[in-house]
């Protein structure tokens, strides 16, 4: 059978995602932050997109606005502005940087003059953070180094990863700087002798045992148990301990609570350059006279129209006027049209989705996590109408400020474990009921996992002791051993 090229008519029905398209789910998994970047994006790539600043512009024209506390009517009442306006007035004020200059007068005395107490310190404009690196550095400028120890010392101080411990071994060191071992050894003792009690350590022990040589406790009890004995730490096998060294129990709970109150395993983790993420809800769910209220998120997020001077362009007719340009300007124009629509409807998306849970989930904001109701996505899609795929990406990513805290839309959404002869239980609520017991017990005989499945069997509540130690390892509870006590 011999094989040939040949066409073929062949008619097909399928779904294209056309660039609107693509765009408008885009904007509905996007974030209350992400969707501020994506709004000044495509305002600056859309000339036809603009943004709103006073009420009397462009009454008449396509707009949008975020803010709202009550559902819009769908059917007859138009859509409902979500934001207020941006005033003029909000710009910020005009900074007169001679008054911040950075001038140091040697005549200057604070005896003499005294600043004003809200005056603002040069030190408020600093960008960045010192890290642990700047600042062992800052250190080492005051030790007296040659240039030779300095550059050994610089090296040690770049091998060190954001615990604070060396991430490098003397052999590399030596191998790296072309140094002796002497000097290798001696350059390692001064970075550890430097702020904080416990750098450069190769391990979580050497770095308490140098804590406790800092305060002239390299010989104590405490160090013998923090060098030999960690281990047996960190279950607080108090019988064991006092075995080896041949010290009474009072002293090993006396020694051990001493290291957990005053060392710290990871002395450089303050001074990691990490950045804080904030989270910024999308939503806010407030109680107002006994009812709560649904009012979306719209600080910083501003008003968007399409450009009157575009559709001006667009509907006159003059000779200058090429039809490449008014294609390019029928298509930004379109192009902001569908943009504002296309984040109207995800505001209006986002709301009736909060509504829904807020129905099934009515107990939660009045009792917080232990009411927590058995809820999958297909509940609320059916609810309001909507695809479960959509309620996926409206509920991810995305916070809401409730009266029980800043909650992940996603932690509405529970598996069912069921009861005999009651309702079913959300896995989330169960996981409250485990840590509330877990909080309330004997701190000198804790629960363990058994334990905590008899007392949730008493309340009709079938677990098994796996699922209790998959529960608990979930919230990051540590095990029995790890929880005991000692008086």
């Amino acid at each position: 059978m011999a094989l040939e090229l040949r066409q073929q008519l062949k008619l097909a029905q399928k779904l294209v995602m056309t660039p609107q398209l693509r765009q408008a789910i885009k904007l509905l998994q996007l974030n209350r932050l992400d969707l501020s970047t994506a709004l000044q994006a495509e305002i600056e790539q859309n000339p036809a997109l603009e943004i709103e600043t006073s009420a009397e512009d462009g009454q008449d024209e396509p707009s949008y606005s975020l803010s709202t506390t009550a559902e819009p009517d769908r059917t007859n009442a138009p859509e409902t502005d979500f934001t207020p306006l941006l005033a003029a007035s909000d710009a910020l004020p005009d900074t007169n940087w001679e008054e911040y200059a950075n001038n140091f007068d040697s005549n200057f005395s604070f005896s003499k003059e005294t600043p004003p107490a809200d005056a603002p310190s040069q030190f408020d404009f600093i960008s960045e953070k010192p890290g642990l690196s700047a600042y062992l550095q800052w250190q080492l400028a005051h030790s007296e180094l040659d240039e030779r120890e300095w550059e050994i010392a610089l090296y040690i101080v770049g091998n060190l990863n954001r615990y604070g411990f060396l991430e490098t071994t003397l052999e590399d060191i030596i191998e790296n700087t072309n140094c002796t071992f002497d000097e290798a050894d001696y350059l390692l003792e001064v970075v550890q002798e430097l702020d904080p009690p416990g750098i450069a350590a190769r391990n979580v022990s050497e770095s308490l045992k140098l804590q406790l040589e800092r305060i002239n406790m390299g010989k104590s009890l405490a160090a013998q148990i923090v060098t030999d004995h960690l281990n047996l730490l960190e279950t607080r096998n108090y019988k064991m301990l006092s075995r080896l060294t041949g010290r009474k129990k009072s002293e090993i709970v006396e020694a051990i609570n001493f290291i957990t109150a005053n060392l710290t395993p990871f002395p450089g983790l303050p001074y990691a350059e990490e950045a804080t993420n904030y989270i910024v809800p999308d939503v806010y769910v407030e109680k107002i006279d006994g009812e709560y209220v649904i009012k979306l998120n719209d600080d910083d997020l501003p008003k968007l129209k399409v450009s009157s001077y575009y559709q001006d362009l667009l509907q006159a007719t003059t000779p200058t006027t090429t039809k490449e340009s008014k294609t390019y300007i029928a298509d930004k124009v379109k192009s902001a049209e569908w943009f504002i629509r296309s984040i109207h409807q995800r505001q209006r998306t986002i709301y009736r989705v909060m509504e829904s849970i807020l129905r099934f989930q009515h107990d939660f904001f009045d009792n917080g996590p232990a009411a927590l109701k058995p809820l999958i996505l297909r509940d609320v899609a059916e609810d309001i109408g909507m695809h479960e795929s959509t309620i996926s990406r409206v509920t991810s990513n995305k916070y809401a400020h409730t009266p029980q805290g800043i909650i992940e839309l996603k932690y509405f959404f529970s598996t069912a474990i069921p009861r005999e002869g009651g309702d079913a239980l959300a896995a989330e609520s169960i996981k409250t009921r485990i840590r509330q017991m877990i909080q309330e017990e004997d701190k000198t005989k804790p629960l363990s996992d058994s334990a905590i499945a008899e007392l949730l069997a008493d309340r009709n509540i079938q677990l098994a002791r796996r699922t209790v130690a998959k529960y608990r390892e979930q919230m990051k509870i540590p095990p029995v051993k790890h929880r005991r006590q000692t008086n």
